[in-house]
């Protein structure tokens, strides 16, 4: 399975990256996460149902000090995924 999205609210500067690396990691899943311009944080991740299922509930919830407002679907990207989970820039 793959999920592609974008993360929107107080999602910068508190860590949220980091989160998303580690969960998606923990979860042995490819892909990668970054800041966008506008303040969002956009993820790809591919892998297990479950797992892909599991780290966006943990997109919902964010790390402390965060506060998402909505997790919003995008257009799945065409590129292989690597792994490990990884932040880009």
């Amino acid at each position: 399975m793959r999920l592609h999205v974008v993360v929107r609210g107080r999602v910068q500067r508190v860590g949220f990256r980091w989160f998303v690396q580690e969960e998606g990691r923990s979860l042995d899943l490819a892909g990668w996460v970054r800041n966008t311009a506008d303040g969002s944080v956009e993820v790809e991740a591919e892998g297990e149902e479950a797992s892909v299922q599991k780290l966006r509930d943990a997109l919902q919830r964010g790390p402390d000090g965060a506060h998402v407002e909505s997790v919003d679907d995008m257009p799945l990207g065409g590129d292989q995924l690597e792994r490990p989970f990884r932040i880009v820039r």
